[in-house]
């Protein structure tokens, strides 16, 4: 529904929409508006949300998550014909 980083404003008359509410949501993207309208008022508007940035991640933030039991190879003997 948007040409480049251009915010577009769709005007969408219930009476006539075949699309469902996910083919909708799904097209939009950041900053996008969708007005639905009734007998050509407006009634509802969808607008798309920026997505939020992420984090950086930081090494280190997982130590200690990983717990192991048992440090020998004697359980890589079941998986001998596969390893071979």
């Amino acid at each position: 529904m948007t040409t480049g980083a251009r915010t577009v404003t769709t005007l969408l008359a219930l009476e006539d929409n075949t699309l469902s509410l996910p083919e909708l949501v799904g097209n939009l993207s950041p900053g996008d508006v969708i007005v639905l309208t009734v007998e050509g008022r407006p009634k509802a508007k969808l607008i798309a949300k920026e997505t939020p940035a992420r984090p950086p991640r930081r090494a280190g933030s997982a130590k200690g998550k990983l717990i192991i039991l048992n440090e020998n190879d004697d359980h890589l003997a079941d998986f001998g014909e596969y390893m071979a």
